[in-house]
């Protein structure tokens, strides 16, 4: 499907031709709702779900040094640093209280991306209590339909912000500075009961059996 502002969606080739047409008119009809960008997330509010951080205070803070970058990946993680800081994802401070190294991994496609080394961090995080519902009791609720229907949270963990306080404890060293993350990034411990609040409150009229999201 494409439009004036050129967005494309991928649609499964086995699905009925006649649903095909349906599905990309509602599609065009309500394209303004769906973020084609990371220019275009808007976030969620911080009063539906906002990550925090609480820390072991017998654990004494860190300062990892960065670790040595190969010369050919410099210039792919300078360019994604340089879209985190567009996008507001990211900011450079002075100093902070935690510093975690970054990784740049190969994926299986030949790409590459790049993680922040957490696991010391991590370690110093206290387990968030929010319990994740059980896969096979939501299998169960949705079992029996005829048609099911996926939605990807584009960029989903950084659609949600993390605590003022706390940013300053999520910082990451480059060979261009300091930074710290301002929005939830990938691989920090508790991300996924956040990202599962969030989601539980988001859908809470439209989940029968919400007794598993609580």
């Amino acid at each position: 499907m494409g439009s004036e502002k050129n967005l494309h969606v991928k649609i499964n080739v086995d699905l009925e031709l006649n649903t095909s047409y349906q599905l990309i008119e509602l599609l065009k009809e309500l394209k303004d709702i769906f973020a084609w960008t990371y220019k275009d997330l808007k976030g969620i509010p911080p009063n539906i779900t906002q990550h925090q951080i609480a820390l072991d205070t017998l654990i004494p803070p860190i300062h990892q040094a960065r670790y040595q970058l190969n010369p050919n990946y410099a210039t792919i993680v300078k360019q994604d640093i340089d879209k985190l800081l567009v996008a507001s994802f990211i900011k450079h401070v002075e100093e902070a209280t935690w510093l975690s190294p970054i990784v740049v991994v190969l994926k299986k496609n030949g790409k590459f991306r790049i993680f922040v080394d957490f696991k010391k961090f991590n370690a110093a995080t206290k387990k968030e209590p929010y319990m994740l519902p059980f896969t096979y009791e939501v299998i169960n609720i949705v079992a029996g339909h005829e048609v099911y229907t996926f939605f990807d949270g584009f960029f989903g963990y950084h659609q949600i912000s993390i605590a003022p306080k706390d940013q300053y404890k999520i910082a990451f060293v480059t060979d261009w500075g300091v930074f710290v993350w301002v929005v939830m990034p990938f691989g920090v411990k508790n991300g996924p009961p956040t990202y599962q609040r969030a989601t539980a409150k988001t859908f809470h009229e439209y989940i029968v059996h919400e007794n598993i999201f609580k």
